[in-house]
């Protein structure tokens, strides 16, 4: 995710056209390790549904499925969707696992979510639109639900992926909305930047 999408621009013409072109560096080609992370922290059992928005080709959908999970997840880009439910069809996971195409800031579930994986979604949208995604993301879920977020550390202006500094990610999800219960560490990635990891849970 090197070049910024301008505001104005169709986001799923844009990331349809990074698919396109190959140009995926974020895609780890396997679930990222922050996934292992969570799963050793939260108390969800099996058959609780996790949301996991802005999930590219979507390794963690799988991987959460075959854990008992219901899992859904979303992505505005059709090219990664249509692989990730053939991939869910191969694995016969289609009872348990969805994928769809969706502009996360116009979606909603029909019912709310147990918990929400959050791990490239927010960093790869403008921050004029982060305090209308966050909103989603407390919408989404059931009080009580969990948000596992993975908020990414750049060091550098603009995007994406855009810094999610902490100070900033605490005042976009307040505590008069969320409890800030858990701090999971941190993730690398290859490129030099990496990921703060905490677990959130909503009012």
């Amino acid at each position: 995710m090197q070049s910024s999408a301008p505001e104005a621009e169709n986001p799923e013409q844009h990331w349809q056209a990074r698919y396109d072109a190959g140009s995926t560096r974020w895609d780890r080609g396997e679930p990222s390790p922050s996934l292992e992370r969570w799963l050793a922290l939260t108390d969800l059992r099996p058959g609780a549904h996790v949301l996991v928005p802005g999930c590219g080709y979507g390794h963690e959908v799988p991987a959460l499925a075959e854990r008992g999970f219901r899992v859904t997840g979303l992505d505005v880009a059709p090219t990664p969707v249509e692989h990730l439910q053939a991939e869910l069809k191969h694995r016969g996971l289609q009872a348990h696992a969805a994928a769809v195409q969706a502009d996360m800031l116009d979606w909603m579930p029909a019912a709310p979510a147990d918990a929400i994986y959050e791990q490239t979604s927010l960093c790869a949208l403008p921050p004029a639109q982060w305090e209308a995604y966050a909103e989603r993301l407390w919408r989404w879920l059931r009080p009580g639900g969990e948000l596992f977020a993975c908020f990414m550390q750049t060091g550098r202006e603009g995007g994406p992926p855009y810094h999610c500094a902490l100070p900033d990610m605490q005042a976009l999800f307040p505590e008069e909305h969320w409890i800030w219960r858990d701090d999971a560490g941190a993730t690398e990635h290859f490129n030099g930047k990496h990921e703060i990891l905490r677990r959130l849970i909503r009012r």
